[in-house]
């Protein structure tokens, strides 16, 4: 848990100066998991207070990245902006290194008295939680409702805190009193020591304090328990003063002294940034995967209907069969008594000069044989026809979903992810996109193409099918050279001219490298990429982005 009590204890220092003494202006609830309460203070300084229940990411932190907000406001944000707007900040405080956080306000009530109100903030995982109580500490209302007989979270119900099962280290006062306590734990780690029988201690926190004192998790001697004793002593005093920062440990977060006095806010601005890129990867990652999702069932339907194809097809390989079989019955028609039913006859096949059996239909006789051997030729070779005409639009269906898949698997940014979903709302006709399709669609002007300068000549390389027609078609000029990778899906590469004739070799290499590295050949030892003038690249019949066809080319081997 990123969100330890080191980290609470250092936000509630830091929040408690910044924000004592404003007002209460505006309450948002973004989605049903967030507050935002929105700050004025004296000075003409706006916060905005970020509060999240999120069970893999509850926190509490001033925030710079505001989210869109429901045209219809959620319950409790209506019961907080009844109870909360107008009033005044006294304090922002928790319990030693415990993760609820209280926060005192001064309002008004409805005979204009002034009145104390509670706001807890319970950093608990899943059962994290929002409790606004009224000046005799009684539940007015909470984000999340549950009973409990120790400590139930309804209204009208009293406000109780969490009974306390470890020791506090900021109570202890000597190294013999924390050495005793550390020794009362059974985990053979001080990893696992120190966050069994503290209150606040996250196993992060303690294995970046061992990291920071060289100290090695196994090592009990009384010299490095003297060394963390005050390390951590030191750290806690440090709240006041500005003499700590955050660091990274892995994927997370943890907090260390510091030398230096840093920013007022400085863990509140590590937070704020940390989980909003936290957010916002998972929001790509999401996106991405939704996206791959969809247009991989689309492909596995196509390839299904090729499959169905390629089956009908098998079945038109035997029409001549059956044409052969009309021919030689009809030329033996006097042979036979058409009045018999015959299970088969056999008759001279004059194209080899050999005997050949011919099964017969025993409901019918042998005229009618023939006319039904004549008939299946004839639907097969119909079908042979269109279903012909079918594959070939498969085929290029398959290469075209295969091509998004692999601007998907290959994106970098939400504008791609973005770019991408126009193109597959606009060519699919699944209900998942229809339903969540984008009501602004982005102009084709707004897309950002990847620059690169080779000795003075702009190189533009397309990320995706959208990309990738815009730049061929609506940046590339008639003579600048166009590149591809052979064959295989990959970005479109173009090399701005400016009315050159003689572009180096050195410089055309070099294109035909950013061709390679962002195909599906990137990863192979040699792969060919083909050249030629934007004027030579066509677009493809089906009209599907970035499909096209190209003359007049060049290949270069790319190593």
């Amino acid at each position: 848990m990123a969100f330890d009590g080191i980290v609470t204890k250092s936000v509630v220092t830091e929040l408690n100066k910044a924000l004592k003494g404003s007002k209460v202006n505006k309450v948002y609830e973004p989605n049903k998991n967030e507050i935002v309460l929105n700050l004025y203070c004296k000075d003409g300084e706006k916060f905005n207070l970020l509060i999240s229940v999120l069970p893999e990411s509850c926190r509490l932190h001033l925030t710079t990245h505001l989210k869109t907000n429901p045209t219809n406001p959620f319950n409790f944000c209506m019961l907080l902006r009844k109870y909360l707007s107008g009033s005044k900040i006294l304090e922002v405080s928790n319990y030693d290194l415990e993760r609820t956080i209280e926060i005192k306000f001064e309002a008004r009530n409805d005979v204009n008295e002034l009145v104390k109100r509670r706001l807890y903030v319970e950093i608990m995982n899943r059962q994290s939680n929002i409790v606004l109580t009224n000046e005799n500490n009684i539940i007015i209302d909470c984000l999340k409702h549950f009973e409990d007989d120790k400590r139930p979270r309804l209204p009208a119900s009293p406000f109780t805190f969490t009974p306390i099962l470890k020791s506090s280290f900021i109570d202890i006062e000597t190294f013999e009193e924390f050495v005793e306590v550390v020794s009362s734990s059974p985990e053979e780690k001080l990893s696992g020591k120190l966050p069994d029988v503290f209150i606040g201690f996250s196993k992060n926190f303690i294995l970046k304090t061992l990291e920071v004192l060289e100290i090695d998790d196994n090592n009990f001697d009384l010299d490095n328990l003297e060394k963390i004793y005050n390390y951590l002593k030191k750290l806690i005093n440090n709240f006041d003063t500005n003499h700590i920062k955050p660091d990274i440990i892995g994927k997370d977060y943890t907090l260390i002294n510091s030398d230096e006095v840093q920013d007022k806010l400085e863990v509140n601005n590590f937070l704020d940034n940390f989980y909003f890129e936290k957010e916002q990867k998972n929001l790509f990652n999401n996106s991405k995967s939704n996206l791959l999702k969809i247009i991989s069932g689309s492909l596995k339907k196509v390839y299904k209907k090729l499959e169905n194809i390629n089956q009908k097809l098998k079945e038109c390989e035997n029409m001549d069969k059956y044409k052969l079989y009309g021919e030689l019955l009809t030329a033996n028609l006097y042979r036979f008594n058409n009045n018999q039913n015959l299970p088969e006859v056999e008759v001279l096949n004059y194209y080899t000069n050999e005997n050949i059996k011919i099964p017969l239909d025993t409901k019918y006789n042998v005229s009618k044989n023939v006319e039904k051997f004549y008939k299946k030729y004839n639907k097969l070779k119909n079908t042979l026809e269109i279903v012909s005409v079918q594959k070939k639009e498969a085929e290029k269906e398959i290469d075209y979903i295969e091509s998004i898949i692999y601007s998907l698997e290959n994106s970098k940014t939400m504008e791609e992810i973005g770019q991408i979903y126009e193109e597959i709302s606009e060519n699919f006709t699944s209900k998942n996109l229809k339903e969540n399709q984008k009501k602004n669609s982005k102009n084709k002007k707004e897309i950002k193409i990847q620059e690169i300068n080779v000795k003075g000549y702009r190189i533009l390389v397309g990320k995706n099918n959208s990309q990738n027609d815009y730049l061929t078609f609506s940046i590339g000029s008639r003579e600048d050279l166009w590149f591809h990778a052979q064959k295989i899906h990959g970005s479109h590469v173009i090399i701005k001219t400016e009315g050159k004739e003689d572009i180096p070799e050195d410089v055309i290499y070099e294109a035909a490298k950013l061709a390679k590295e962002n195909s599906k050949g990137a990863n192979s030892s040699v792969v060919p990429v083909d050249y030629c003038k934007v004027k030579f690249v066509k677009r493809a019949l089906n009209r599907k982005l970035g499909m096209v066809n190209y003359t007049n080319f060049n290949t270069i081997l790319v190593k």
